[in-house]
């Protein structure tokens, strides 16, 4: 142990015995958790949702946050920066189904450790799903789990977890459609705009506010055992959704239906002089998940460590006016399962801004797990025959490497205004903020996930700050794509020509990202294909190839699959098949036997759910 953290071990043994003489003085808390849930599906947020009792009537005895973000829109990810408190891709842990679990940044602890020294009883039921390697911190982390358990007057910390509204909810049949009737009327139901119009996808919105519903049911339970218990005047209850919605171009992308929440904090009687708000009031100001943990650990009064990159929102020293003031939010989106993308969005009041490090990477790329869902197959099936609308087609054609959005006029992000003059001035403004941002923080997503895993994830937030400028050059780099062709024609060369491999390889990203306006490129990038010294470097070359039409990939794409030293390297070539396949209209044959064998064992890994979609 440091002195460092003796010295916060002792301070937090000092602050336990304290807290065990006045067990009355600190308040509980609730949180509870439903899966895969945005604020466009309950009415108190939006008139085309659905009413949740429950949840509306915490919000009398409480507050509404209009502008709560997770950061990530899938699970893991979302819920692993809930329990640190850090960005993702500061800590390594941006990756949904992790090749590698990693370490908590600095030797520091997940938040309910720090509850637990100060006397808490902490208790988690049930869903885990965390990216960080953390075994302390949790009194019980069970499907049993309990405040009951806990001695008696000793304050707790409970998490309720529900997946009644979870994705695979909606994984039914047209023979279960036929058969159940859902409660809410299909005809009644405001599709999305960028939806087509179809039975499918009306029964698929109908049955998701359907599970809504249950959800307010379960937890109407856990408040009547809380009542029951005598608990509800000392006990802050926060309801939030995990991630955003479910619905096709919800989760795992970060447009607001994957990023913004519902967020309804109960305050209890006995603790509302910690709140300096009227109670019912709704919050304007902007809230993210790396705040949640911040803001627990003030209101029990404790001090949040360094490692937590957000800022309390609620408690001692927190002015609701400065809270109000707060109009920023991060998001991130990387591989979901065996999907593979690279995209940061930064909203700004009104103003959304989003970049695609890999912007032909098409959002509708195929996804296993997703694809189970009736309306997303659907969707791809109108998409081949031709007979979706432009805005409904969006979803599966290339993206531009920025996108703006004016969320006040356009709130489900359809029409793109980067290229508007009339707002040159707001899309720089965003670019610059959220390129200083990714740069501050050490974003390691600029390296490719194989090499993290070989080199980053024993330790990555070290290796994060040894590579800080590389990491800084590397995004100047990838951020060439966002000026005209014939202004970085001269350093793409130049990055071609680098020593450094991952600089050889985002600037064939960036052509790529240029696509026939880079066609000059194709005989360098013919040879680098041939003869470069590292895989992956060939492997986004012969992309570009084939992304500008100058050749079928198949030969150089098939020999870097056969030199793959990882699973996860292999991974990211299958992704680039699956691209040019499906989106490129390539013949690309893969076999099996491409592949070594052992990466092959586990039936659900990523690499079998990409074998699977490209063998059959």
């Amino acid at each position: 142990m440091t002195p460092k953290n003796r010295v916060t071990h002792i301070f937090l043994a000092l602050l336990t015995n304290c807290c065990s003489a006045f067990g009355s003085e600190l308040p509980n808390f609730v949180w509870f958790t439903s899966e895969d849930n945005s604020v466009h599906f309950s009415k108190l947020y939006n008139e085309n949702g659905i009413s949740m009792p429950t949840i509306e009537g915490l919000a009398r005895h409480g507050l509404v946050f209009e502008h709560a973000f997770s950061n990530a829109p899938v699970c893991s990810v979302a819920r692993t920066t809930l329990l640190v408190g850090s960005y993702a891709p500061r800590i390594g842990a941006q990756y949904h189904r992790r090749s590698k679990l990693v370490p908590m940044p600095d030797g520091s602890h997940i938040y309910p450790w720090y509850l637990q020294q100060a006397g808490y009883y902490t208790t988690n039921n049930r869903k885990t799903d965390y990216n960080v390697a953390e075994t302390e911190g949790w009194n019980e982390s069970s499907s049993d789990a309990s405040w009951r358990n806990r001695k008696p007057g000793q304050p707790f910390f409970h998490v309720q977890n529900t997946a009644l509204t979870h994705e695979s909810s909606l994984h039914f049949s047209k023979e279960e459609m036929k058969r159940d009737a859902t409660v809410t009327d299909p005809d009644l139901i405001t599709l999305f705009p960028y939806f087509p119009d179809t039975a499918i996808f009306r029964y698929t919105h109908a049955q998701y506010l359907d599970n809504h519903v249950k959800v307010d049911n379960y937890f109407a339970r856990y408040m009547e055992m809380l009542k029951k218990d005598g608990l509800l005047e000392d006990t802050f209850i926060f309801y939030f959704g995990d991630h955003g919605g479910v619905l096709p171009r919800g989760k795992g992308y970060v447009y607001e239906n994957g990023l913004h929440v519902p967020l309804v904090v109960y305050v209890p009687e006995n603790y509302k002089h910690l709140i300096d708000v009227e109670l019912g009031s709704r919050v304007d100001g902007f809230v993210s998940f790396i705040d949640f943990a911040p803001t627990i650990l003030n209101l029990a009064g404790i001090d949040v460590p360094a490692h937590m990159d957000g800022k309390p929102f609620l408690g001692q020293k927190v002015s609701m006016d400065e809270v109000n003031r707060r109009d920023e939010a991060f998001g991130y989106a990387d591989r979901l399962d065996e999907k593979i993308d690279h995209v940061r969005a930064l909203r700004k009041g009104n103003m959304k801004y989003i970049r695609n490090y890999q912007p032909f990477n098409v959002d509708a790329l195929f996804n296993e797990y997703r694809y189970r869902m009736l309306a997303y197959s659907e969707w791809l099936d109108l998409y081949i025959s031709g007979t979706l609308t432009d805005v409904q087609k969006q979803f599966f054609e290339p993206r531009t490497a920025e996108q703006l959005f004016d969320l006040s006029s356009d709130p489900f992000e359809i029409n793109n205004l980067a290229q508007d003059p009339a707002h040159a001035d707001t899309l720089k403004l965003m670019r610059k903020r959220l390129s200083d941002h990714v740069k501050s923080i050490n974003d390691l997503s600029v390296f490719p996930e194989s090499v993290l895993f070989s080199e980053a994830f024993d330790n990555p937030v070290s290796f994060g700050r040894r590579n800080t400028d590389r990491i800084a050059r590397l995004f100047d780099i990838a951020d060439l794509a966002l000026g005209s062709f014939d202004e970085v024609d001269r350093a793409l060369f130049v990055a071609l020509e680098s020593k450094d491999a991952w600089e050889r390889y985002w600037a064939l990203i960036v052509l790529s990202s240029f696509g026939y306006d880079a066609k000059s490129f194709v005989s360098l990038a013919r040879k680098i294909a041939f003869e470069d010294e590292e895989n992956l470097v060939r492997v986004r070359a012969a992309e570009f190839l084939g992304l500008v039409g100058a050749e079928n990939p198949e030969s150089y794409l098939v020999e870097a699959l056969r030199n793959s030293r990882t699973e996860m390297e292999a991974v990211i070539i299958l992704n680039s098949v699956v691209l040019l396949r499906d989106y490129a209209g390539y013949q690309i044959e893969i076999t099996r036997q491409m592949i070594p064998k052992q990466w092959q064992e586990a039936a659900e890994s990523n690499i079998n759910l990409r074998l699977n979609y490209l063998v059959n």
